[in-house]
């Protein structure tokens, strides 16, 4: 169907959320901000922590101390980070799932308001 045969755009998009409106609202820039103070320290943390290990087996000999009879604690660092990988992954499931319930609410709410 084109524009020509008389449809007007309007006819294409009813029932549908105006996404410009929703990036406009202040309920979503809230979501984003929350998305952010979560997601920028989990990322640095992750970061910081992974680099951690090979810049301290390179400029120290710390990790290569027994820890628990011949494993060094370089082991147990490596070790350590997959833990994290998954408790991190965990954390973010969970939280990005309470992050679309917010944002299919945000969307339900522009609905809502389109129909009256």
């Amino acid at each position: 169907m084109s524009y020509e045969s008389g449809y007007k755009h309007e006819d294409f998009t009813e029932g549908k959320p105006d996404y410009q409106k929703i990036a406009e609202s202040s309920s979503f820039k809230n979501l984003l901000a929350k998305r952010k103070r979560f997601i920028v320290p989990l990322t640095i943390t992750f970061l910081v922590f992974y680099f951690l290990l090979p810049i301290l087996t390179s400029y120290s000999t710390f990790l290569n101390s027994p820890a628990i009879g011949d494993i060094s604690w370089a082991w147990i660092f490596a070790f350590a980070q997959f833990i994290m990988t998954w408790v991190f992954c965990i954390i973010y499931v969970k939280k990005s799932a309470h992050f679309d319930k917010q944002s299919d609410e945000i969307i339900a709410d522009q609905l809502g308001e389109g129909k009256e």
